[in-house]
């Protein structure tokens, strides 16, 4: 890009400040113009500050009063769910594009090396959850080789780097997710489970996926599966697989035979992926994995998308 764009951020908690310090460091295609919370006194706004990026504590409503927002093109909300709603009218009334980091899901949900591309002009981009963007990618893998009937993810966390916003979206959390797994990743039928480990020392997040499939090739999901790690590892370096790609018939009085095709039971199989993520401790430990994962993907999707948009303007 010829010139950076200016964005803002809304969320001064875990997520934002994280993404902030991000954005920072690493972006040669964004400038952080301004940080909105509610809290004066958040940890968040206080590193906005010294970092001299313009603050404000009145929230969204603050930040559009701010001199600095007449030139952000761009809006990150790292706040919740219910607040997202008010946030996306009046960001969505003033023209801004944003990218929803909550699990409001108010816009298109994208997984970036899933279905970015599709969504390239929405006005409100959904990042869908921390578990969706580490679990989504493997469940597409899966389902690029063969059909996924039920897919099913199990993401635990740290409880040290669940922030309040996190701990009041955990239903809208597993919903998103859960819808996400069907709308991006493609299974017919979809679910999603988080969990706070409060273990001590905090652990690093993990992420399990089972996929149930049918006239399953080994090696091409194994394949599929390994390169799409490969294209998530690209923008967050501590994404891996804990081993390899397990495989294991479906027996016939397994209840999980109730959610395959009477047609396509008979050679039923189960994928099971074991994923580990470790935070590039930009602002938590690195056991904050969520974090890192899911403001990694947010700044690689704005980035992709000012690109696109700057592209096609000339």
């Amino acid at each position: 890009m010829s010139r950076r764009a200016h964005a803002a951020i809304i969320g001064s908690g875990n997520i934002g400040t994280d993404l902030m310090i991000k954005v920072l460091r690493l972006s040669d295609q964004f400038n952080i113009a301004a940080m909105a919370g509610i809290d004066p006194a958040s940890d968040g706004l206080a590193r906005a500050r010294r970092l001299k990026v313009a603050t404000t504590h009145e929230g969204v409503d603050g930040l559009v009063r701010m001199d600095e927002f007449a030139d952000v093109q761009y809006v990150f909300d790292a706040t919740s769910a219910g607040a997202h709603r008010h946030h996306d009218a009046v960001l969505r009334e003033l023209g801004r594009t944003v990218i929803d980091l909550t699990p409001a899901a108010l816009g298109p949900y994208v997984v970036p090396p899933v279905n970015l591309d599709q969504h390239l002009r929405a006005p409100n981009i959904n990042m869908v959850t921390c578990g969706g963007q580490a679990t989504i990618p493997v469940v597409g893998a899966v389902g690029a080789v063969s059909p996924v009937h039920y897919g099913e993810i199990i993401a635990s966390i740290s409880s040290r780097s669940a922030g309040p916003g996190t701990r009041a979206n955990i239903d809208e959390f597993t919903e998103t997710t859960a819808a996400a797994i069907e709308k991006v990743g493609g299974a017919a039928r979809g679910k999603a489970i988080i969990v706070l480990n409060p273990a001590e020392p905090p652990l690093i997040m993990r992420d399990t996926v089972h996929c149930l499939v049918s006239g399953a090739d080994t090696e091409a999901i194994t394949a599929s599966v390994e390169a799409m790690v490969g294209r998530v590892q690209a923008y967050v370096p501590g994404y891996r697989l804990k081993q390899k790609v397990q495989f294991e018939a479906v027996a016939a009085d397994d209840p999980l035979h109730k959610l395959i095709p009477a047609d396509a039971a008979a050679d039923a199989v189960k994928v099971s992926v074991f994923l580990e993520v470790e935070g590039a401790a930009h602002y938590l430990p690195a056991y904050a994995g969520n974090l890192d994962i899911m403001t990694s993907a947010a700044l690689r999707t704005a980035e992709r998308v000012a690109a696109h948009r700057q592209e096609i303007a000339l």
